[in-house]
Protein backbone atom coordinates (compact mmCIF):
# COMPACT_ATOMS: atom_id res chain seq x y z
CA UNK A 1 0.00 0.00 0.00
CA UNK A 2 2.72 2.30 1.22
CA UNK A 3 4.76 1.38 -2.35
CA UNK A 4 1.36 2.06 -4.48
CA UNK A 5 0.97 5.29 -2.52
CA UNK A 6 4.31 6.72 -3.50
CA UNK A 7 3.92 5.54 -7.46
CA UNK A 8 0.37 7.50 -7.06
CA UNK A 9 2.47 10.58 -5.91
CA UNK A 10 5.03 10.31 -8.68
CA UNK A 11 2.98 10.06 -11.47
CA UNK A 12 1.01 13.11 -10.32
CA UNK A 13 3.94 15.34 -9.80
CA UNK A 14 5.10 14.18 -13.17
CA UNK A 15 1.52 15.09 -14.53
CA UNK A 16 1.65 19.06 -12.61
CA UNK A 17 5.53 19.66 -13.57
CA UNK A 18 6.12 17.66 -16.68
CA UNK A 19 4.71 20.63 -19.13
CA UNK A 20 6.92 22.98 -16.87
CA UNK A 21 10.15 21.22 -17.39
CA UNK A 22 9.47 20.81 -20.96
CA UNK A 23 8.91 24.64 -21.38
CA UNK A 24 12.01 25.46 -18.98
CA UNK A 25 13.97 22.62 -22.08
CA UNK A 26 12.58 24.81 -25.06
CA UNK A 27 13.52 27.99 -23.79
CA UNK A 28 16.84 27.14 -24.25
CA UNK A 29 16.63 25.28 -28.23
CA UNK A 30 18.73 26.84 -30.44
CA UNK A 31 16.48 26.04 -33.97
CA UNK A 32 12.55 27.22 -33.76
CA UNK A 33 11.40 24.22 -33.29
CA UNK A 34 9.34 23.44 -31.05
CA UNK A 35 8.82 19.62 -30.84
CA UNK A 36 12.78 19.11 -31.69
CA UNK A 37 15.53 19.93 -29.25
CA UNK A 38 18.59 20.82 -31.78
CA UNK A 39 21.03 22.19 -28.93
CA UNK A 40 21.68 24.69 -26.09
CA UNK A 41 21.49 28.07 -26.72
CA UNK A 42 20.80 31.56 -25.67
CA UNK A 43 19.18 32.92 -28.45
CA UNK A 44 15.46 33.03 -27.75
CA UNK A 45 16.54 35.50 -24.50
CA UNK A 46 18.52 37.79 -26.23
CA UNK A 47 15.29 37.93 -28.98
CA UNK A 48 12.91 38.27 -25.82
CA UNK A 49 14.84 41.09 -24.51
CA UNK A 50 14.44 43.09 -28.11
CA UNK A 51 10.90 42.79 -28.77
CA UNK A 52 9.54 45.68 -27.69
CA UNK A 53 5.95 44.85 -27.49
CA UNK A 54 6.49 41.81 -25.04
CA UNK A 55 8.87 44.37 -23.13
CA UNK A 56 5.85 47.04 -22.69
CA UNK A 57 3.23 44.90 -21.57
CA UNK A 58 6.08 43.08 -19.17
CA UNK A 59 6.44 46.58 -17.78
CA UNK A 60 2.23 47.45 -18.04
CA UNK A 61 1.97 44.05 -15.77
CA UNK A 62 4.13 44.82 -13.49
CA UNK A 63 3.47 48.46 -13.07
CA UNK A 64 0.01 46.93 -12.48
CA UNK A 65 0.67 44.04 -10.26
CA UNK A 66 3.08 46.88 -8.05
CA UNK A 67 0.14 49.03 -7.62
CA UNK A 68 -2.57 46.48 -7.12
CA UNK A 69 -0.64 44.60 -3.98
CA UNK A 70 0.39 47.45 -2.65
CA UNK A 71 -3.22 49.19 -2.34
CA UNK A 72 -5.01 45.62 -1.45
CA UNK A 73 -2.81 45.10 1.18
CA UNK A 74 -2.95 48.55 2.59
CA UNK A 75 -6.70 48.35 2.36
CA UNK A 76 -6.47 44.48 3.49
CA UNK A 77 -4.99 44.89 6.62
CA UNK A 78 -7.16 48.26 7.37
CA UNK A 79 -10.16 45.80 6.60
CA UNK A 80 -8.91 42.81 8.55
CA UNK A 81 -8.28 44.85 11.47
CA UNK A 82 -11.75 46.27 11.96
CA UNK A 83 -13.51 43.20 11.15
CA UNK A 84 -11.46 41.74 14.10
CA UNK A 85 -12.24 44.70 16.17
CA UNK A 86 -16.30 43.35 15.63
CA UNK A 87 -17.79 43.29 18.32
CA UNK A 88 -20.82 41.62 17.12
CA UNK A 89 -20.83 37.60 15.79
CA UNK A 90 -23.46 38.15 13.71
CA UNK A 91 -21.83 41.58 11.75
CA UNK A 92 -18.33 39.56 12.05
CA UNK A 93 -20.07 36.58 10.31
CA UNK A 94 -21.44 38.42 7.48
CA UNK A 95 -18.45 40.28 6.95
CA UNK A 96 -16.23 36.96 6.72
CA UNK A 97 -19.05 35.91 4.11
CA UNK A 98 -18.51 38.41 2.04
CA UNK A 99 -15.01 38.57 1.89
CA UNK A 100 -15.08 34.84 0.66
CA UNK A 101 -17.67 35.70 -2.37
CA UNK A 102 -15.16 37.28 -4.25
CA UNK A 103 -12.79 33.85 -4.25
CA UNK A 104 -14.75 31.41 -5.02
CA UNK A 105 -16.61 33.57 -6.97
CA UNK A 106 -15.71 32.17 -11.12
CA UNK A 107 -12.94 34.73 -12.57
CA UNK A 108 -15.57 34.98 -15.65
CA UNK A 109 -18.55 36.35 -13.81
CA UNK A 110 -16.35 38.68 -11.92
CA UNK A 111 -14.56 40.06 -15.09
CA UNK A 112 -18.32 40.32 -16.74
CA UNK A 113 -19.87 42.29 -13.92
CA UNK A 114 -16.99 44.75 -13.34
CA UNK A 115 -16.81 45.20 -17.31
CA UNK A 116 -20.57 46.19 -16.96
CA UNK A 117 -20.20 48.46 -14.06
CA UNK A 118 -16.86 50.37 -15.22
CA UNK A 119 -19.16 50.51 -19.08
CA UNK A 120 -22.25 51.63 -16.82
CA UNK A 121 -20.17 54.18 -14.58
CA UNK A 122 -18.33 55.46 -18.05
CA UNK A 123 -21.67 56.33 -19.13
CA UNK A 124 -23.36 57.83 -16.80
CA UNK A 125 -20.37 60.70 -16.84
CA UNK A 126 -20.17 61.01 -20.08
CA UNK A 127 -16.42 59.46 -20.61
CA UNK A 128 -14.95 58.88 -23.90
CA UNK A 129 -13.85 55.08 -23.14
CA UNK A 130 -14.87 53.43 -20.16
CA UNK A 131 -12.26 50.59 -19.90
CA UNK A 132 -8.31 51.67 -18.91
CA UNK A 133 -5.97 51.36 -16.84
CA UNK A 134 -7.89 52.47 -13.76
CA UNK A 135 -10.36 49.88 -14.46
CA UNK A 136 -8.23 47.20 -14.47
CA UNK A 137 -6.59 48.51 -11.38
CA UNK A 138 -9.58 48.54 -9.79
CA UNK A 139 -10.45 45.40 -10.70
CA UNK A 140 -6.87 43.72 -9.38
CA UNK A 141 -7.63 45.19 -6.26
CA UNK A 142 -11.20 43.75 -5.87
CA UNK A 143 -9.96 40.17 -6.30
CA UNK A 144 -6.58 40.95 -4.27
CA UNK A 145 -8.69 42.62 -1.32
CA UNK A 146 -9.67 38.94 0.47
CA UNK A 147 -6.54 36.96 0.04
CA UNK A 148 -4.76 40.04 2.03
CA UNK A 149 -7.58 39.88 4.73
CA UNK A 150 -7.46 36.18 5.03
CA UNK A 151 -3.60 36.50 5.32
CA UNK A 152 -3.76 39.26 8.23
CA UNK A 153 -6.72 38.66 10.07
CA UNK A 154 -5.26 35.07 11.69
CA UNK A 155 -2.45 37.24 12.60
CA UNK A 156 -4.61 39.63 14.86
CA UNK A 157 -6.85 36.47 16.22
CA UNK A 158 -3.45 34.93 17.38
CA UNK A 159 -1.81 38.12 18.49
CA UNK A 160 -1.58 39.18 22.23
CA UNK A 161 -3.95 42.03 23.14
CA UNK A 162 -1.69 43.23 26.41
CA UNK A 163 1.14 45.04 24.52
CA UNK A 164 -1.70 47.79 22.54
CA UNK A 165 -3.08 47.91 25.78
CA UNK A 166 0.02 48.91 27.77
CA UNK A 167 0.77 51.01 24.54
CA UNK A 168 -2.22 53.04 24.85
CA UNK A 169 -1.78 53.06 28.69
CA UNK A 170 1.35 54.60 28.69
CA UNK A 171 0.14 57.43 26.37
CA UNK A 172 0.18 56.45 22.89
CA UNK A 173 -3.34 57.09 20.62
CA UNK A 174 -4.89 54.06 18.99
CA UNK A 175 -3.45 54.76 15.67
CA UNK A 176 0.25 54.98 17.40
CA UNK A 177 0.00 52.22 19.54
CA UNK A 178 -1.14 49.80 16.59
CA UNK A 179 2.02 50.81 14.29
CA UNK A 180 4.08 50.26 17.63
CA UNK A 181 2.31 47.45 19.22
CA UNK A 182 0.29 46.02 16.48
CA UNK A 183 1.72 45.89 13.53
CA UNK A 184 5.12 44.37 14.14
CA UNK A 185 3.12 41.47 15.11
CA UNK A 186 1.14 41.10 12.11
CA UNK A 187 3.88 41.80 9.54
CA UNK A 188 4.39 38.12 8.55
CA UNK A 189 0.86 37.98 7.34
CA UNK A 190 0.69 41.60 5.74
CA UNK A 191 4.08 40.23 3.69
CA UNK A 192 2.50 37.49 3.00
CA UNK A 193 -0.88 38.73 1.78
CA UNK A 194 1.33 41.80 -0.28
CA UNK A 195 3.03 38.18 -2.02
CA UNK A 196 0.12 36.83 -2.41
CA UNK A 197 -1.87 39.99 -4.44
CA UNK A 198 1.41 40.20 -6.56
CA UNK A 199 1.45 36.69 -7.55
CA UNK A 200 -2.44 36.82 -8.26
CA UNK A 201 -2.11 40.35 -10.35
CA UNK A 202 0.62 38.95 -12.26
CA UNK A 203 -0.73 36.05 -13.28
CA UNK A 204 -4.56 36.88 -13.90
CA UNK A 205 -6.03 36.91 -17.16
CA UNK A 206 -9.30 36.51 -17.42
CA UNK A 207 -10.66 39.48 -15.04
CA UNK A 208 -7.83 41.98 -17.23
CA UNK A 209 -9.40 40.36 -20.39
CA UNK A 210 -12.56 42.15 -19.45
CA UNK A 211 -11.42 45.15 -18.02
CA UNK A 212 -8.78 46.34 -20.02
CA UNK A 213 -8.90 49.18 -22.75
CA UNK A 214 -7.06 49.13 -25.84
CA UNK A 215 -4.50 51.51 -24.59
CA UNK A 216 -3.02 49.43 -22.26
CA UNK A 217 -2.16 45.18 -22.47
CA UNK A 218 -0.76 43.11 -19.80
CA UNK A 219 1.72 40.11 -20.71
CA UNK A 220 -0.98 37.38 -20.42
CA UNK A 221 -3.19 39.04 -22.97
CA UNK A 222 -0.28 39.57 -24.86
CA UNK A 223 0.59 35.95 -25.08
CA UNK A 224 -2.97 35.00 -25.70
CA UNK A 225 -3.40 37.60 -29.19
CA UNK A 226 -0.08 35.96 -30.26
CA UNK A 227 -1.56 32.68 -29.82
CA UNK A 228 -3.50 33.56 -32.69
CA UNK A 229 -0.73 33.62 -34.94
CA UNK A 230 2.46 31.48 -33.96
CA UNK A 231 3.98 31.36 -30.71
CA UNK A 232 8.11 31.09 -30.56
CA UNK A 233 10.30 30.34 -28.27
CA UNK A 234 10.76 33.49 -27.12
CA UNK A 235 7.25 33.35 -24.94
CA UNK A 236 8.74 29.72 -23.25
CA UNK A 237 11.79 31.79 -22.29
CA UNK A 238 9.81 34.66 -21.01
CA UNK A 239 7.43 31.64 -19.16
CA UNK A 240 10.44 30.31 -17.84
CA UNK A 241 11.50 33.76 -16.44
CA UNK A 242 7.95 34.61 -14.58
CA UNK A 243 8.06 30.80 -13.28
CA UNK A 244 11.58 31.33 -11.70
CA UNK A 245 10.06 34.47 -10.34
CA UNK A 246 6.90 33.36 -9.24
CA UNK A 247 8.72 30.39 -7.75
CA UNK A 248 11.00 32.59 -5.47
CA UNK A 249 8.10 34.59 -4.09
CA UNK A 250 6.27 31.84 -3.01
CA UNK A 251 9.19 30.84 -1.40
CA UNK A 252 9.89 33.68 0.27
CA UNK A 253 6.02 33.52 1.59
CA UNK A 254 6.38 29.80 2.60
CA UNK A 255 9.42 30.71 4.74
CA UNK A 256 8.49 33.70 6.01
CA UNK A 257 4.98 32.45 7.19
CA UNK A 258 3.98 28.62 7.08
CA UNK A 259 0.93 29.19 8.93
CA UNK A 260 -0.56 32.03 6.71
CA UNK A 261 1.31 29.60 3.35
CA UNK A 262 -1.07 27.03 4.54
CA UNK A 263 -4.20 29.09 4.99
CA UNK A 264 -3.64 30.31 1.40
CA UNK A 265 -3.29 27.34 0.41
CA UNK A 266 -6.84 26.06 1.93
CA UNK A 267 -8.33 29.14 0.25
CA UNK A 268 -7.37 28.45 -3.19
CA UNK A 269 -8.34 24.56 -2.92
CA UNK A 270 -11.78 25.97 -2.02
CA UNK A 271 -11.87 28.82 -5.16
CA UNK A 272 -11.19 25.45 -7.39
CA UNK A 273 -13.69 23.74 -5.94
CA UNK A 274 -15.93 26.57 -6.56
CA UNK A 275 -14.96 26.79 -9.60
CA UNK A 276 -15.34 23.46 -10.81
CA UNK A 277 -19.08 22.99 -9.40
CA UNK A 278 -19.62 26.40 -11.59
Amino acid sequence: MNRASKIYTALIMIFLFAPIAILLVFSFNQSKSLSVFSGFSLYWYRELFRDAETLKAVRNTLLLAVSASVIATLMGTAAAVGIHRLRSRVLRSAMDTVTNIPMINPDIITGISLMLMFVFVGRLFGAATSLNFGTMLIAHITFCLPYVILQVLPKLQQMDKSPPEAAMDLGCTPLRAFFKAELPEIMPGVVTGLIMAFTLSLDDFVISYFTSGNGFQTLPIRIYNMTKKTVTPKMYALATIIFFVILALLLISNLSDPEAAETTRKARKKRKAAKTKA
